[in-house]
């Protein structure tokens, strides 16, 4: 269910500037009142994952879509030694391997 914020208004119908959180149904009326008190629900932008949304960027830099686009990834292996974990081009590590 989703967590509405609604502002206690004074009694000329004003913001006080305090607030609460409360979770109800979608489907529920906005409150007039909290605990005696009247409100008003505040207005907030919805949280969607774009295109670059931390939510979408572990996907993004998977080593299988890294490949895909043509990218090289080195992972650190050890101290100055890297080893490629994704795509084809260049060598397989890097580093002090003698």
């Amino acid at each position: 269910m989703p967590t509405y914020i609604y502002e206690f208004l004074n009694d000329a119908g004003e913001g006080t500037g305090e607030s609460v959180e409360v979770v109800h149904s979608i489907h529920d009326d906005a409150l007039t009142e909290h605990e005696g008190k009247p409100v008003r629900r505040v207005p907030q932008a919805p949280a969607i994952a774009g295109t670059m949304s931390p939510l979408k960027t572990k996907s993004t830099l998977s080593n299988e879509n890294l490949s895909r686009l043509g990218f090289t990834k080195y992972e650190r292996k050890g101290e100055g030694y890297m080893e490629r974990t994704a795509g084809s081009e260049g060598p397989a590590t890097l580093g002090d391997d003698d």
